[in-house]
């Protein structure tokens, strides 16, 4: 082989096939779109792999084949935060959450077959329950590419914690809002959404809101950043931060909030179907009754960090990628029906013009009220 020091440990593109069980063809492909590209040419003028091409590729099969797109997988290994041993770790809890999740459904299989065995049949919901997954063990695994921390908007949070040094954080997800100068302690019930928590956050413990495991005043504060609308029972869990901790922050968002769907573009003309999702969530100002707490109004930024649902409101041509839906709940709720028709609605009136002449006084807006609440008890 020829190129620079080292060249003997490249691995033909051939032998890096026939170890990894993928194609040539494969290969040449992530070469060209810059997914994976040989460092190394063989004599013949073939590509060859360094060790450091063979771990990359190594992480690119092992997102791959935990079902990533190859965007998102793009997002994930080119993440200037997160090494090789992050991505081992991240690897190893979304595989093993994998293993655990076929675990409960063969043994739910295997009691279906012993009770049909015995001439029982099990009810719909029972069936249901077999292949049913948290919400988040479905979107989760896209967080990384889009959900980022919003400074403007952590600004306020932390602001609103006030003096506390120590800090519950409850659905924290992967962690984004997570104050950096205080004592956190984070709670999620998703193991994936634990697996991709970066290496150094705070420690977090697998629990639900409505159940924490902490004692009464344990915390400074409690906070819960866009999560009450994935709570079995928001007010019990909001009651429970309330126990748990001397002062209570809440990011969410008003579904009752005068008009934010007719003013928010994408619910009024593409996904109507929103309405149903937050007919039956508490209203806010109950949620804030619950806890005691005040409301205020949070502005979205244009050019938002963060790839929430509404983030995109001045930037239309972002809720045709893929890899933006995927990270955010609402549209795997919605189902696949109708988010193919919002999606490819949404591309021809941005292709013809219709979506600028309907919302082009959006254009001179540096952030827009949609609805986002900041509760502070």
């Amino acid at each position: 082989m020829r190129q620079g020091g080292g060249v003997e440990e490249h691995l033909t593109v051939g032998r890096v096939a026939e170890l990894a069980g993928v194609s040539v063809r494969t290969l040449h492909h992530y070469d060209e779109i810059g997914l994976v590209r040989s460092s190394g040419r063989t004599e013949a003028g073939y590509r060859a792999y360094s060790p450091d091409d063979v771990e990359r590729l190594r992480e690119v099969l092992a997102y791959r084949r935990l079902g990533f797109g190859l965007r998102e997988v793009a997002d994930l290994v080119d993440d200037p935060a997160t090494d090789a041993v992050a991505h081992l770790r991240r690897l190893r809890g979304l595989l093993l959450e994998q293993r655990d999740r076929a675990t409960a459904t063969v043994t739910a299989i295997d009691r279906e077959l012993e009770a049909r065995a015995k001439g029982v049949r099990t009810t719909p919901e029972e069936q249901l329950k077999v292949f049913g997954a948290r919400l988040y063990e479905t979107i989760g695994a896209a967080y990384p590419a889009t959900r980022r921390t919003e400074p403007r908007i952590a600004a306020r949070v932390w602001e609103a914690l006030g003096d506390a040094r120590t800090v519950l954080n409850v659905g924290a997800g992967t962690g984004s809002y997570e104050p950096a100068d205080r004592e956190v302690t984070a709670v999620e019930p998703s193991a994936v959404m634990r697996a991709l928590r970066p290496a150094g956050a705070a420690p977090c413990v697998a629990a639900d809101a409505e159940r924490l495991p902490f004692a009464d005043r344990s915390f400074d504060a409690a906070m819960a950043f866009s999560t009450v609308h994935h709570w079995r029972d928001p007010l019990a869990g909001l009651r429970e931060l309330r126990r748990v901790a001397r002062r209570v922050v809440v990011f969410t968002h008003d579904a009752s909030a005068a008009g934010w769907r007719r003013r928010f573009w994408l619910t009024r003309d593409y996904l109507p179907e929103v309405a149903g999702l937050v007919a039956d969530r508490p209203p806010v100002d109950r949620l804030a009754h619950a806890i005691g707490a005040r409301m205020e109004p949070v502005l979205i930024p244009w050019d938002c960090a963060d790839g929430f649902f509404e983030a995109y409101w001045r930037r239309p041509e972002a809720y045709l990628e893929e890899h933006v839906r995927r990270a955010v709940s609402v549209w795997t709720r919605v189902g696949p029906q109708a988010e193919r028709r919002a999606v490819e609605s949404l591309r021809e009136d941005l292709a013809s013009g219709r979506w600028a002449e309907r919302n082009g006084d959006l254009t001179g807006l540096d952030a827009a009220e949609l609805g986002l609440r900041l509760l502070v008890a």
